[in-house]
């Protein structure tokens, strides 16, 4: 609009965010009651001519500047498309509780939210959502409270899918927060081996309890203690882990779609601190691992700082006791039909709004020698 001005911010979000025409919005100003003033000629002009073809790429992209190079390191060529798709809506997605019902029989029994299967997560459906952007209040519905599913992104679905957890197995959690892949990882091991469940902060362990009694879920709760009392919960654990899965603490740069405000809020020491972080609970669950057993590494994240360079950080400390899975046989075990829709980095793959339609969501797998 070749303004900043209020005015001109809805005008062009009506334009570029809901696809209005020119006509169509020339109708909703008519300074009629409680809508806006006529548009003039200058701004019915930008709406016929107006382009954002020659402006910078953190303008097109909506990003913060600071930030583009890295965007950039992730998606090279592609990276004005990927920013375009960051700055859409995302969809409404819920991961059903095959504890409990079918993808197919929660699909019927949801009818009356008319939800479709997911492209790509085996369990997923995707939710419509209504002209104004919003999707239906899904927590308050008998199904949801029956524990039929929970609402999850699709990319967080195929990450802990990616996890490989298998029945029998001992599988921990590390950084489990409300408990979300928690509950995915019971459904994927069929309530049938030990799962633990952890975090650093016990607060983000409150929610887990009421989700897996919903959920008909079985795992171990370990909650750290705060102040002075505070020990390592998992200490007995060290070395006997078939598989730790690390949601590592991040930017949440991937989930932009869904915080727009986030990105703006976000500073450089913000990233700093998340790498250390990150670093910490890496080496945390290098020690909880058995020899042949894996660390799965995922974040919410497009930076390559807190992605492969975490990874690398870790072989880096940790040289001859770990080495990468390569995230191409990860996909032919786990989810072969992702292969054409992934973009596969050093040391994992990096899932993104334009090329797979998910959050942002990278997935790395390291395997312990021995």
């Amino acid at each position: 609009m070749g303004d900043e001005s209020p005015r001109s911010l809805v005008i062009g979000m009506l334009r570029l965010q809901y696809g209005r025409a020119a006509p169509t919005i020339a109708e909703m100003f008519t300074g009629e009651r409680f809508a806006p003033e006529p548009l003039t000629s200058v701004e019915q002009q930008r709406l016929t001519v107006g382009t954002l073809d020659d402006a910078p790429l953190h303008v097109v992209g909506d990003v913060p500047g600071w930030v583009l190079p890295s965007l950039e390191t992730t998606f090279g060529e592609a990276t004005r498309d990927e920013l375009r798709a960051l700055a859409r809506r995302a969809p409404l997605d819920i991961r059903v509780n095959t504890l409990k019902r079918s993808r197919a029989d929660a699909q019927a029994g949801l009818a009356h939210l008319a939800p479709v299967p997911t492209p790509h997560a085996p369990n997923g459906l995707r939710i419509p959502l209504g002209e104004d952007g919003r999707g239906p209040a899904l927590h308050v519905e008998p199904e949801f409270i029956d524990g039929w599913y929970e609402i999850q992104d699709e990319g967080s679905q195929l990450a802990s899918l990616l996890s490989g957890a298998r029945s029998g197995e001992t599988v921990i959690d590390l950084c489990a927060g409300g408990g979300g892949k928690t509950l995915s990882l019971a459904a994927q091991m069929g309530n049938a081996g030990r799962l633990i469940a952890s975090d650093d902060d016990p607060r983000r362990l409150a929610p887990i309890h009421e989700r897996l009694r919903r959920a008909g879920a079985t795992a171990e709760i370990r909650t750290p203690r705060a102040g002075k009392a505070r020990t390592d919960v998992l200490a007995d654990l060290d070395g006997t882990a078939d598989r730790v899965l690390v949601d590592a603490p991040c930017t949440g740069s991937g989930t932009w779609r869904r915080n727009p405000d986030a990105k703006w809020r976000m500073r450089p020491n913000a990233l700093d601190t998340r790498i250390t972080d990150q670093a910490a609970v890496l080496d945390r669950a290098a020690r909880l691992v058995r020899p042949g057993g894996r660390i799965t590494y995922i974040t919410c994240s497009l930076l390559p700082e807190e992605n492969d360079a975490a990874v690398a950080g870790l072989l880096r400390r940790r040289p001859e006791d770990f080495a990468v899975v390569g995230a191409g046989s990860v996909l032919a075990e786990r989810a072969p039909e992702l292969t054409a829709s992934i973009r596969l980095t050093d040391h994992g793959l990096q899932m993104s709004p334009a090329l797979t339609g998910t959050d942002g969501f990278y997935v790395a797998t390291l395997q312990r020698r021995g």
